[in-house]
Parts: C-alpha cells; sequence; structure tokens
C-alpha cells in the first residue's frame, strides 16, 4: 500500500491510550487499530483526545454521571505541533499529539476546552465544533507530520470533514472540482454503522457558516456544499454519500437494509464487511492459546483451513477446564464492580451465570427479561444461577434512565431476585472483558432489524458462551441454527432459550456439540483480521 491507511473516528475507547468512547463504535476503533498493528499494516488513527472522561454511579437509589478530567501526557503522547481551525469567528488552536506502535500511530487532537465524547445534543454547536476540528484540524496535523493517506476510512458520517479537507486541499494543489473530487472519491471510503438516515443529526445553515465554510478555501466546494441542504438544514450523510466513492455497512443484513439515498432518490448500495474483533484484547489468553496449539485459527486470529475439524478437540472436559480459568478472571474483576447492593460479587465453578452487557438504548432491550419477574424467577430458580445486567446509560437518556431505575425496582421486590440479579454500574471495557470470560451464557435482543451489527456478542461466542440471540446484526450472517434463537413469541423464547442454555451447559454431549457449532459458523465473521483485510481489498479493487 503506497502510503498510510488514516482512520477517522470521533468516538475512540482505549483506556489503556487514555481515550474511553461511549460503547461500542469506540471498542470497534481500537480493536482496528491494534489488529492493523499485529498485520503490519501502515495505519493511522486520528481521533480527539477528551480532556473530560464521563463515569457513571448508583448510590441511594440514583443512577447519575460525574466527570473526570483527563491529560495526554499521563498517557505517553508526545506533542508534534499545533494546528488552528476557524470556528464561529475565532481562531482556534490544537495541539497534535501522537502515539506510536508498531506498524500504527494514534494522531490526536486536543484542547482544554475539546470536552467530553458527545457533549451536548448532536445537533449543537460544541458537537459541531467536535467534528471539524478532527476533521480540518485531523487533516492539517496528518499534513504537517507528512503523512499521505492513501486510504481515508470514514468511521460515521461525523467525520465527514476531514473528506472536505482532503477534497479543498486537492483543490490548493492545482486540480479543478471535478478532479479533486474523483480523486478524493477514489481513495475515500465511508462505513455506516446505523441503519435509518432519518435518526441522524441535522444542522442549520447558520452553523456551517459560522463553522465549516471558514475552513474551506475554494468557492467552488462551498457552492457545492450549498447544494446539499434540505431547505436550511443538512444532514452530513448527504455529504458523505456523495464524498466517498466506497461505502460500506458493518453486517450482511445491515447491507441489506440501511436506508439510505442520494439526492436523486435512488437507494444507495452498502458493501457488506462484518465487525471483527481483536482476538488478543479481548479472547481469554488461555482460550487463545488452545485455539491456536489445536489449530483452530492462526497467529492473527484467522480460522485455519481445517479449523471445522479442529474443533473436535474442545470436548466437554476441555471446555469447563477453559472456564473455571474465566471464572477466576471475573471474580478477580469483579472485587472493584460492586453490585447495585454495594455487594461485591464471587462465583464458583458450578455457578450458572448469565449476562447482559452493553449500552443501556432502547433497541437492545435490557428491560425484557424482566417483563415476567415471575418467570424469569422460574428460569433461574432451580438452578440457583445468577443473571448479570451491565451498561452504559447515555447522558440526557431520562427514557432508559427510568427504565433502568424499573429494572432495578422489581429485582428489589422479589427476595430471591434481588439475590441473584445484579446490576454492575460504570460498565467500561475491562468489566467487559471480565464478563465474556467468565460468565456461562449471553443475552443479546436487539429488535430485529434495529442492530447494524454489535461486537459485545462475539466476545462472548470467542470465549465459549452460549449465545441467546434474536436473529439481528452480525448474528444472521449465520444461519439461525447456530444459536439459541429468540424468535417468535419473544418474551416466551427467551425463556425457553434460557432454560435451553442451562440444560445445555448441565450436559457434556449437549455442550460439545453447541459451543463447537457456535465457534464453527461464527470464527470466520469474529475475526478482526478478516475484517481488516476485507477493507484493504475492497478499497484496492477498481
Amino acid at each position: 500500500m503506497d502510503g498510510q491507511y488514516t482512520y477517522w473516528t470521533l468516538e475512540y475507547y482505549d483506556a489503556t491510550n487514555g481515550i474511553r468512547g461511549g460503547g461500542g463504535l469506540g471498542v470497534l476503533a481500537a480493536d482496528t487499530r491494534r489488529v492493523a498493528d499485529e498485520m503490519g499494516v501502515p495505519f493511522t488513527l486520528v481521533t480527539p483526545f477528551y480532556t473530560i472522561e464521563s463515569h457513571q454511579v448508583f448510590e441511594d437509589g440514583t443512577y447519575a454521571d460525574r466527570s473526570e478530567r483527563k491529560d495526554w501526557r499521563d498517557f505517553d503522547y508526545v506533542q508534534v505541533g499545533r494546528v488552528y481551525i476557524v470556528c464561529n469567528d475565532s481562531l482556534v488552536n490544537l495541539d497534535v499529539v501522537r502515539k506510536e506502535f508498531n506498524s500504527t500511530q494514534i494522531v490526536a487532537i486536543t484542547e482544554p476546552n475539546i470536552g467530553m465524547l458527545y457533549q451536548g445534543l448532536s445537533g449543537s454547536d460544541h458537537r459541531l465544533y467536535q467534528e471539524v476540528a478532527l476533521g480540518f484540524g485531523g487533516y492539517k496535523a496528518l499534513k504537517m507530520l507528512g503523512i499521505r493517506p492513501a486510504i481515508v476510512q470514514l468511521n460515521e458520517v461525523v467525520t465527514v470533514f476531514a473528506a472536505l479537507a482532503i477534497l479543498d486541499d486537492e483543490m490548493t494543489g492545482g486540480l479543478d472540482f471535478y478532479q479533486a473530487m474523483v480523486k478524493t472519491r477514489e481513495h475515500t471510503l465511508y462505513t455506516n454503522h446505523t441503519l435509518v438516515q432519518a435518526a441522524e443529526a441535522e444542522f442549520s445553515r447558520d452553523q456551517i457558516r459560522r463553522f465549516v465554510l471558514p475552513n474551506i478555501k475554494h468557492a467552488s466546494i462551498r457552492r457545492w456544499l450549498d447544494g446539499l441542504f434540505d431547505h436550511d438544514t443538512i444532514k452530513l450523510s448527504n455529504i458523505a454519500l456523495e464524498i466517498a466513492g466506497k461505502r460500506s455497512a458493518v453486517s450482511k443484513l445491515h447491507a441489506r437494509v440501511a436506508d439510505y439515498h442520494d439526492r436523486d432518490g435512488e437507494k444507495i448500495e452498502f458493501v457488506p464487511i462484518t465487525n471483527g474483533i481483536d482476538l488478543q484484547k479481548w479472547v481469554l489468553p488461555d482460550i487463545l492459546t488452545f485455539y491456536q496449539e489445536c489449530g483452530i485459527i492462526d497467529r492473527l486470529g484467522v480460522p485455519t483451513a481445517n479449523y471445522g475439524m479442529a474443533l473436535e478437540e474442545l470436548d466437554s472436559l476441555a471446555i469447563r477446564m477453559l472456564k473455571r480459568c474465566g471464572r477466576q478472571q471475573l471474580n478477580a474483576i469483579l472485587e472493584d464492580y460492586p453490585d447495585q447492593n454495594g455487594t461485591k460479587l464471587k462465583f464458583s465453578d458450578d455457578d450458572f451465570v448469565f449476562n447482559f452487557k452493553r449500552r443501556l438504548v432502547d433497541y437492545k432491550r435490557p428491560e425484557l427479561v424482566f417483563t415476567d419477574t415471575r418467570r424469569l424467577r422460574e428460569v433461574l430458580e432451580p438452578r440457583g444461577a445468577h443473571y448479570i445486567l451491565a451498561g452504559r446509560v447515555h447522558s440526557g437518556d431520562a427514557v432508559m434512565s427510568a427504565r433502568l431505575n424499573d429494572i432495578l425496582r422489581k429485582v428489589q421486590e422479589d427476595d430471591y431476585l434481588k439475590n441473584h440479579v445484579h446490576y454492575l454500574v460504570d460498565y467500561d471495557e475491562r468489566l467487559a472483558y471480565g464478563l465474556s470470560c467468565g460468565c456461562n451464557a449471553a443475552l443479546n435482543l436487539p429488535i430485529v432489524g434495529l442492530e447494524a451489527c454489535g461486537t459485545s456478542w462475539e466476545k462472548d461466542v470467542a470465549n465459549l458462551q452460549l449465545l441467546i440471540s434474536t436473529h439481528d446484526g452480525g448474528v444472521a450472517d449465520c444461519d439461525r441454527k447456530y444459536h439459541c434463537d429468540v424468535a417468535g413469541n419473544e418474551l416466551k423464547s427467551v425463556y425457553e432459550q434460557m432454560e435451553r442454555a442451562i440444560f445445555t451447559w448441565d450436559n457434556d454431549f449437549d455442550l460439545e456439540y453447541t459451543v463447537r457449532e457456535q465457534l464453527f459458523a461464527y470464527l470466520p465473521i469474529i475475526s478482526g483480521a478478516r475484517m481488516v483485510k476485507e477493507y484493504l481489498d475492497y478499497m484496492s479493487h477498481e
């Protein structure tokens, strides 16, 4: 590849490197960089370094946010210069800080008032400022460092100002508007993570005039932008769909149902490249070593040519032994995450533990299993099973905050559930890792048609959990027979599938068969190296 693979993301979730994102989008970005590093791909990730980090607490029955200041100097970044942008009639200076790894690097732009991730409403001035700072400021940072993008991957529409900066710079280099657009489109990939354009924020002409236009030199680009407005507002996807020559969705189902249209009303086609994970990061080392020594996956986490036969080595004895190691890891991590009652949890090897862990939003339905608490108790009590709920509610989501409080009220009113259902606050990547390693079964219950991909379930499957899921997102890349399928009357089905998971775990033959079948179907999908290779192949294909 002649030049750098540049990956632009407003959300990045990599606590080791000082930036804590809001959910799966940021985790995916961090996984993509790590996998590129393992593969030796020249890769630059461009993101803001946020000076405020949000945490969540649950005290005295109240769910609240707290903030913590962050400084890039505490995470081994090196300041490499300063760039500026113009916003709201003011010159804004941005520090450019860099952290280098092997073949990859993080280039971050920051300043004391950049604030926290997703600060303010999605159509607010501050949010637009952050997006403009990433795009125009980030591209100036790359120019200053002499980095020439061979691939420009826009991780969602909020990063589109990077492509506008490149377009503007191509014209400054002597190309006319048409030539510059052709060249920019050739190298630009827009990766969509949402399903409907209607859900996207809009910005007004006045906001674009104050924050965007001052950073564009060429009048022809300003006129082109003006033509993308619908009356007095503009969606960033209208820009992304025009300026990106290639577009990808993050699962097969997502590519089929994503509802985006160009200016002529024609439906936009997306190429499916299903999200993968960094197995080195998310899979228990004991399990990863087993996979590699048995010839199930190679050193990059890609299934071998004979991985189906190699899975025969994974018998019930091995599964139980490896999960005991995972349970130890979970118990160690749970020391730092008391439940809603202030109890520090510790599970025995024989305890059966369900988990529902992900960002708490409406379509993921954390409340579904609590619809009938009597039936939930009937599922858990005979086995003495536990249910862990972990996830963050976005700041300002009053509806989901109320729903979470209702769940906890129901749990507290039941003498059994209050000691066997555990809500763990301030969900982060460390807790996600522990729950993936140490639980027996994972629940993934999005309303079918609303999950673009999801990667939490991938971590669970890779760590030998039984998957209970609706047939949505990346799960739907394979036939529904490969997981405990929640379908039909979903409330009735989810309880039945939970009972099926308990039965499966307690019977050696069923456990071997189910875990092997899951891995056979999903290991090729889970592979982050597969994902990065597909992106590289797509961008190199004329």
